[in-house]
């Protein structure tokens, strides 16, 4: 029976996985760790290069008999990047990263040329927040000229490792809805904002065009010899790290709710219609299946207990105990964890703030408390939209690095008031790649089964990592988090200038 692969490259590492199908098991798993460059002014780049060296180094470390079996497979990238090429297929420049703050002037400036926020999200069904993929073009254009005069291509990082290994530019809706110039009721390039983001150029030639959810590329033979993989794999179009998380996570029928806690924190649904809110309470984007996935977005959750573990000397594999140490909201002290700015809420400048603190909760496990209370409650301002807009949910599933955390997942159970389910395969969006690739291959041979159906057939979860709300510490933290909105509250006029 053939294997299929999924490819995740994200802003910490880049993962390989190789998914049995027949046997329901992954047979093997590679990671690769990724440098991140950081500068004063919110800059967050990577080199494309090193995600095809960590792809490399990944596949080199998987037996070559389990290479030889894999038919097909998907790469699952990190949002928003600007990676540009030249005419020639070469790196003009370091890629801009989803994280990356610099250019937030840039999005008010393209929002103003079309009318506001509220003409942004008329046009697109976004405004444009720090990070997105269209601020980069302009703040490209005034601090690396020569790369912006040689710009032919722009393609977003799991675009670019498409490019890699197929040698054709392509991306596809799911993660092209995270530029801001798709049209997400659309699915098309938005004329206007590709106008207002640069009136010298017709950017829409160098957008690269939308492939088909289910479509399937030859692997450049160059490139599967280099990985040891078949002449005759197919590349499916893949997608952005969430909308491949949303298949990992078997997030694509209505009424499921899908959480990742990884270094943002993202909480997501499917709907077969776009969901589109006035206001940007949440981003409207497409799925990477042919429907769409609205997704709250938060830029600090492992970040912030990472960054407190760090600065207190504490083991982050210690997190269940630094929470069993301490009572539920931290015995008052709050922490905004706004530590590389943040969008839900939309505090792009925003930095972080620790509040109420006295002699009790002075200590390194209170604040480590209070960073993962204050990132899940991020989560929680976010998932309210959701149900003021109406949108309902029986459970919680649950993938990123913190659901590997018992007390995580219970804080999140106690704070949502939800069943928390955490699927077997933990690496979401890797997973989710592979079965996006088992779909569209299975398709290509007459296998009409839909990308639900593949999803209820291989997504399983794991019942010992399950957690059920309990009723007396949701009570404390429901308090807590009111803490947590009057502290927002207060801070945000000086969070915004």
């Amino acid at each position: 029976m053939a294997f299929a692969a999924g490819i995740d490259a994200g802003t910490q590492s880049l993962k390989v996985v190789v998914y049995d199908p027949a046997a329901r098991a992954l047979v093997a798993t590679a990671s690769e760790p990724l440098d991140l460059a950081s500068g004063e002014d919110g800059s967050r780049e990577q080199q494309p290069a090193d995600w095809v060296a960590a792809m490399h180094a990944c596949f080199d470390r998987i037996d070559p008999a389990v290479r030889a079996r894999i038919a097909t497979l998907a790469v699952s990238g990190q949002q928003h990047g600007f990676v540009p090429l030249d005419a020639a297929g070469e790196v003009l420049a370091p890629a801009k990263l989803w994280c990356d703050t610099s250019t937030s002037a840039e999005c008010s400036r393209i929002m103003d040329a079309v009318g506001g926020v509220a003409s942004t999200i008329a046009l697109a069904g976004n405004p444009i927040l720090t990070g997105y993929t269209a601020s980069k073009l302009p703040w490209t254009k005034t601090h690396r000229p020569d790369a912006y005069a040689r710009l032919a291509s722009i393609l977003l990082p799991h675009d670019y490792l498409n490019f890699v290994l197929t040698g054709q530019r392509f991306c596809e809706h799911g993660d092209a809805s995270g530029t801001g110039w798709l049209d997400v009721r659309t699915r098309t390039w938005s004329a206007e904002l590709l106008e207002a983001t640069d009136p010298e150029r017709d950017l829409g030639t160098c957008l690269p065009p939308i492939a088909a959810p289910d479509a399937l590329f030859d692997i450049d033979p160059a490139a599967a010899a280099r990985l040891g993989l078949p002449a005759t794999v197919q590349v499916a179009v893949g997608g952005g790290d969430n909308m491949m998380a949303a298949i990992g996570t078997g997030c694509v029928e209505e009424g499921r709710l899908a959480m990742s806690l990884g270094t943002s924190g993202t909480l997501f649904a499917y709907s077969d219609t776009p969901v589109v809110d006035p206001t940007g309470a949440w981003a409207a984007f497409c799925s990477s299946t042919g429907g769409w996935l609205p997704l709250v977005c938060t830029m600090n959750c492992t970040l912030a207990t990472e960054q407190v573990a760090k600065a207190f000397g504490l083991g982050v594999r210690d997190a269940d105990a630094h929470l069993q140490a301490t009572p539920p909201g931290a015995d008052g002290l709050v922490m905004l964890p706004f530590l590389n700015g943040e969008r839900t809420p939309d505090l792009p400048l925003g930095k972080g703030v620790l509040a109420g603190l006295d002699t009790t909760n002075l200590s390194p496990a209170h604040v480590f408390r209070a960073a993962m209370e204050g990132a899940t409650y991020s989560l929680k301002y976010g998932y309210d939209a959701f149900v003021r807009a109406g949108m309902r949910f029986e459970r919680i599933v649950l993938t990123g690095g913190g659901s590997n955390s018992a007390a995580w997942r219970q804080l999140v159970a106690d704070v949502f008031g939800l069943p928390v389910d955490v699927p077997a395969q933990s690496e979401g969006a890797a997973f989710g790649a592979a079965l996006q690739a088992l779909w569209a291959w299975g398709r290509a041979r007459g296998d009409d089964t839909s990308i639900a159906g593949i999803a209820r057939a291989h997504v399983a979860v794991d019942p010992a990592l399950s957690a059920t709300p309990d009723a007396s510490r949701s009570a404390a933290y429901a308090a807590a988090y009111r803490r947590f909105l009057q502290y927002l509250d207060a801070v945000t006029p000086l969070q915004r200038g």
